[in-house]
Parts: structure tokens; sequence; C-alpha cells
């Protein structure tokens, strides 16, 4: 069964489009298949950062004042 797939045009810096052309050559695989699992690794250490947050998002707030004065008296600045 094939994989569906969307077309889509983008514009690349010319350094990094020859980077992405060469790297295409050196591992037989083509430059949309390099592209599509930059966007995967990207997407999912995006997905990984949000369940951070969201672990976290019944941890009290401290202003930057707060944790400079902190700081301070914990004798860290």
């Amino acid at each position: 069964m094939a994989t569906l797939t969307k077309r889509s045009t983008i514009y690349l810096d010319p350094v990094l489009h020859q980077a992405l052309r060469l790297k295409s050559l050196e591992t037989s695989s083509s430059m949309s298949e390099i592209i599509n699992e930059a966007l995967k690794e990207a997407f999912a250490e995006d997905a990984e950062d949000i369940a951070a947050f969201d672990e976290r998002s019944d941890e009290p707030l401290i202003s930057y004042e707060q944790m400079v004065k902190r700081l301070k008296k914990d004798g860290r600045i």
C-alpha cells in the first residue's frame, strides 16, 4: 500500500539546499525523506517539551525578582 504524500513548495537557503543535496546523495535518500525525518524529529521534541510543561503545570510560579532574591539569600550570586 502506497503512502499518501502531499506536494509542497519550500524555499531553502542555497547553502542549506546544497548540503541537503549532498546528504541525499551520501545516504541514498531523497531530499523529501530527509526533510520528512527532520520534521518528525522536531515535532517529537516539541511533543516532549509540551509533556514536560504539562507535568509541571501545577508547580507554583515565581517571579524573576523573587528568584534573584532567593539566589542572593542562598549565596549563589
